[in-house]
């Protein structure tokens, strides 16, 4: 779906963005220079392997199951729960079960 036909209409986060089987797909909902709202929806055993950004950024997951590793430290999140990832320190996502999360980052 193109995010424009989003603007000023309700939806549901559920039903904008799809599982498909062995990957990680991804929606930006809002891209701009002081900050990001992204859509992932991870299959089982896939994920994003250790990084780190610059800016602090929220995890809310919104349906199923996810392992956020924070400095090497493991947070287990279901559906309902989130996480702030801080800036500058290294994380990584894996999908114990299927899971969507909704991720924002503010730049400024």
């Amino acid at each position: 779906m193109r995010k424009e036909k989003l603007i000023g209409k309700k939806f549901e986060l559920d039903s904008l963005i799809d599982y498909h089987k062995g990957s990680v797909v991804s929606l930006a909902l809002v891209s701009k220079k002081t900050g990001t709202v992204t859509l992932f929806a991870f299959d089982k055993g896939q994920g994003l392997s250790e990084h780190s950004a610059p800016f602090d950024a929220l995890a809310y997951v919104f349906d199923g199951e996810a392992e956020i590793i924070i400095s090497k430290k493991p947070h287990h999140l279901k559906m309902g729960e989130m996480i702030i990832m801080p800036a500058n320190e290294s994380h990584a996502v894996k999908a114990l079960n299927k899971f969507k999360m909704l991720l924002i980052m503010i730049k400024s």
